[in-house]
């Protein structure tokens, strides 16, 4: 009746096991280390820069715990702080040779002490966040305005190609704000462009307006939809460039997130410098198109064996490599819409491929079908410096989508893709909040939520074990193996330990215990009744199911809507919320009853348990009496 069969205490022990492996890397603490990133667009942290790394701390007598490539980062570990400041330097002269124009950031940074082996089982322990770690916060205000009159004056610009190409005449077209009007001599003209732009620029709505005896007005307005999307777009842009730039800063676990409809919210542990913080974070990135310059005296100037020819620029390719181009710009960043990867659909390589409006249309087409078979550079310029993100060769006359390809991986595309798409912020952004939080505060934070923990589960502890003796030692373990399943998950996921989640953890705690009451009284209840000790159990158990189960899941309910609509610390505390709501039930239900079976299970006439004060009526004495 109350026996497991051996695969149930397999899982039990899997589940023990595994929470016992990706809890244990949380109490290691963190160590000194130097974390190596990209610091230019066109730099990609790979195999290559790690075995870099690894050659100039052996090079300068420097030994590392280990020296390994973490997403988009080379981080190296130390024992003491003195070898990483030493380290650091090692590894910032063999990376910059030139100190003025640094290729890679090269960062002091912390990070686990749990041994090489329980990372090699991606067990690592839980980030740590702002209120925690220290660092600093901002709230950044995005200018919707602005984005707004960017799509304005782009649609004005399509409007006079479209308006060209069918040959129709207007008297001018003006902007109103983020309207945009255009005159007309006659009323015939108005109703032909009105259908034309009608076809070919539906985010656009049209309306004719007459003032008195004056030219009759076509006047177009972004639909609500279309101007929500414009919006939306802009916002999503700027959180992308924004994680691209904060990669520079070192922080391993930034939180760049939206808030509300036009705010941005930027968390960034462990950085202290606010203003450098703010320097990188505000920077502004702008996109050139430029032809390269092929002559003979180019090809010698970037072979270094004669001078850049006049009204020409030397820059440096992906590879390493010089290139010239010329100074005169054919096209910005301001006229590209977007750029996605793809693939060729004839020889199946990966491409990207760039949308520009219609100034950038005409443009496009104009030169390249002047310069077929010529070299046309991309490059992205960065607090004055520029960098080659790609020269392509042109094919063909291009319009207003076209792709460029070239020996290029699909990640390599996806990249190119990302950085054209992304190099600059869509909107000007403004900070509204700021906060630092020092390392001390973290860590007196951290004692204290730790505490908070410590002393409500000795207290429950102590109560269950008072009042419910041998029951109320399963419910303590089945309540810690819950907490180290939490634990666990969390480490898992590699979620964002704040302030909040404690709290949330602390709250488990109490709700979690509520389970084993539910079961331990309903034991009782069973024994009052004249049941025997076994079928008391195992009715117990069974009875005290439904109500568990109701209870949890109207609470998962609650908690789900926060994780939905919530944010920022409402949304880190949901999430803890939820996965102790389910690791509760697991615990409180599954393994305290395995616990239970093991200990009575195999008493075939089992006489009392040991579940507290049991008062049940006599029928002769009128007494009570009690079962232990």
């Amino acid at each position: 009746m109350n026996r497991y069969p051996w695969w149930k205490y397999a899982i039990l022990a899997i589940a023990l096991v595994i929470g016992l492996l990706y809890t244990l890397p949380n109490f290691y603490g963190e160590a000194p280390a130097v974390q190596v990133s990209s610091g230019k667009a066109t730099v990609k942290i790979d195999p290559a820069v790690t075995a870099r790394v690894e050659q100039a701390l052996q090079q300068a007598g420097v030994k590392p715990d280990f020296v390994q490539l973490e997403g988009n980062s080379v981080r190296a570990r130390f024992a003491d702080t003195d070898t990483q400041i030493k380290a650091k330097d090692a590894v910032s002269k063999a990376l910059n040779p030139d100190p003025a124009d640094p290729g890679y950031i090269v960062a002091l940074n912390l990070v686990s002490r749990s041994p090489a082996w329980l990372a090699r089982i991606h067990a690592l322990p839980m980030f740590l966040g702002l209120d925690l770690r220290g660092g600093v916060h901002f709230l950044m205000q995005v200018d919707m305005k602005s984005a707004l009159a960017k799509k304005a004056e782009s649609v004005s610009s399509d409007m006079r190609t479209l308006l060209r190409d069918k040959n129709i005449r207007h008297t001018g077209i003006a902007r109103d704000g983020n309207a945009v009007e255009v005159s007309f001599r006659d009323a015939e003209s108005r109703n032909a462009a009105r259908n034309v732009l009608g076809d070919n620029l539906p985010e656009m709505a049209w309306q004719d307006v007459q003032e008195g005896a004056g030219d009759p007005k076509l006047r177009g307005t972004l639909k609500p939809e279309s101007a929500f999307k414009v919006q939306e777009q802009a916002l999503k842009q700027n959180i992308t460039t924004l994680h691209n730039r904060v990669n520079e800063l070192g922080t391993s676990e930034p939180v760049i997130q939206q808030q509300g409809v036009d705010r941005v919210v930027v968390q960034l542990p462990g950085v202290q410098d606010t203003a450098r913080a703010k320097d990188i974070i505000g920077r502004t990135a702008t996109l050139e198109l430029r032809m390269v310059n092929e002559s003979a005296e180019a090809q010698a100037a970037a072979r270094g064996a004669g001078p850049v020819p006049f009204g020409s620029e030397r820059f440096v390719e992906r590879g390493g490599q010089p290139l010239i181009v010329f100074r005169q710009v054919v096209l910005t960043g301001d006229n590209l819409s977007d750029a996605q990867p793809g693939f060729d659909g004839q020889t199946h390589e990966p491409t990207v491929n760039l949308t520009v409006d219609a100034k950038g249309a005409r443009i496009i087409r104009d030169v390249t079908r002047d310069n077929v078979g010529k070299r046309m550079a991309i490059l992205l310029f960065e607090r004055g410096k520029g960098e080659v993100v790609t020269a392509p060769v042109i094919r063909s006359e291009l319009g207003a989508r076209f792709q460029i390809s070239g020996r290029m991986t699909t990640a390599e595309a996806t990249d190119t893709a990302l950085l054209l798409r992304a190099g600059s912020l869509a909107a000007p952004m403004e900070i509204i909040e700021e906060k630092t939080i020092g390392p001390a505060l973290g860590a007196e934070n951290i004692a204290k939520g730790f505490h908070s923990v410590t002393y409500g589960f000795a207290a429950i502890a102590l109560f269950m074990c008072a009042y419910y003796l041998l029951f109320g030692v399963f419910s303590t373990v089945a309540l810690g193996f819950n907490l180290l399943l939490l634990v666990a998950v969390l480490s898992m996921l590699q979620a964002t330990l704040t302030l909040p989640g404690i709290a949330a953890i602390a709250l488990t705690l109490g709700m979690a215990i509520d389970a084993n009451v539910l079961i331990n009284e309903r034991v009782r209840e069973e024994l009052r009744g004249g049941a025997p000790p076994q079928a008391a159990i195992a009715a117990g158990y069974e009875r005290a199911w439904g109500t568990i189960l109701d209870s949890n899941i109207t609470t998962l309910i609650a908690g789900l809507a926060l994780l939905a609509f919530g944010s920022g610390p409402v949304r880190g505390f949901a999430v803890v919320h939820c996965l102790g709501i389910l690791t509760s039930m697991f615990s409180a239900v599954v393994f305290s009853r395995g616990l239970v079976n093991l200990w009575y299970g195999r008493q075939k006439r089992l006489k009392s348990v040991s579940i507290g004060q049991v008062w049940k009526p006599q029928a002769d004495a009128g007494r009570p009496a009690t079962e232990n």
